[in-house]
Parts: C-alpha cells; sequence; structure tokens
C-alpha cells in the first residue's frame, strides 16, 4: 500500500466520523427541543369567553397567505378629517353608560384574587376528596365567603358568577 492510499483511507475514516458525530448532536438537539416545550394551555368549560378565544388564537396562529394580486394590489385607507362644530351645530356629548356595581359582600366576606401561578381548583368540599367542580385562574378575583375550621381551605365565590365552592387556603390575596 502506497503512502497516498494511507492517507486516504485516514482522511475517509476521519471524514465518516466527523458526519456520524454531527448527525446525532443534529438528532439529539433536535428531540431535545420538542420534549422542552410546554404543552398547549388546556381549556375548561368553565373558562371565561376571552380566555377561550385568546387560547385559541395562541394554539393556532393565522397564517398569512400572499396571493399574486395581493401583493400587487395595495388597499385604499380612508382618510379621516376632523370637523369642528359650528355654532349652529350642537356638539355631540357622550352619554355615560352605567358600570356594573359589584355585588354587596355578605358580612365577614372579602374580596380577593388568586396568587397561585397555576389556577386553583374549586372543589364542592374542604378536602382533597371532594368532587372538583370548577377552576379559577391566576389573579382572577373572587370573594372568600368563609375559612373552614382547620383554617386550611377558604370558601370562595367567583366574582362574574354564581359558582361557589373551596379552594386551598395560603392561594389567595385579600383585594381591599
Amino acid at each position: 500500500m502506497s503512502f497516498s492510499g494511507i492517507v486516504k483511507f485516514l482522511l475517509g475514516f476521519i471524514i465518516a466520523i466527523g458526519l456520524m458525530i454531527g448527525a446525532g448532536v443534529a438528532a439529539a438537539l433536535y428531540f431535545v427541543t420538542k420534549l422542552t416545550a410546554p404543552p398547549p394551555k388546556p381549556i375548561f368549560p368553565n373558562d371565561k369567553p376571552i380566555v377561550k378565544a385568546q387560547a385559541t388564537a395562541a394554539q393556532n396562529p393565522p397564517r398569512p397567505s400572499l396571493t399574486k394580486s395581493a401583493a400587487v394590489t395595495p388597499t385604499p385607507t380612508k382618510t379621516l378629517v376632523a370637523q369642528t362644530p359650528t355654532a349652529e351645530e350642537p356638539s355631540p356629548t357622550p352619554t355615560p353608560s352605567e358600570t356594573p356595581s359589584p355585588k354587596p359582600l355578605e358580612p365577614g366576606a372579602y374580596r380577593a384574587r388568586v396568587t397561585w401561578s397555576k389556577g386553583l381548583s374549586i372543589r364542592n368540599g374542604p378536602n382533597t376528596e371532594s368532587e372538583r367542580i370548577g377552576g379559577v385562574g391566576y389573579n382572577e378575583s373572587i370573594v372568600v365567603l368563609s375559612e373552614s375550621e382547620d383554617k386550611k381551605w377558604v370558601k370562595i365565590r367567583l366574582e362574574d358568577g354564581n359558582t361557589e365552592g373551596w379552594v386551598k387556603a395560603g392561594n389567595v390575596e385579600k383585594v381591599e
């Protein structure tokens, strides 16, 4: 065997080892990125409509599709000109809209917000074996009605509905 044959063999061997290492690293990076992506946020039946819309929009982002006509033809825009009211025309006055006042609280109840970052499960009794009847999201406003005898659970009511139930104490913070 000649010297050039040995060099060609060693060079080919080194290139083959490099390709195998590169392919292994690329495959490992691919699987690591796929396994570390967080799962989509679950949507519960008692979620607010705006939360459902945000979650659906986050899971299915709109994909812009450019057609040839859309790329070539610009869309016309309207220019609005502000008109000053004259002496003959009365200036329009906005009518105040009624803001809904919060429900009055029962004696001993107070307004609070959820401080647990993942939200809380609402149960129909003050223990973990009780049936889960709903959920409340992080930073959502609630009304704390009472505490359990052992002070480990609080009875709450959602501010935007009539759902009442029990959540673990220490995961809510008094607002007022």
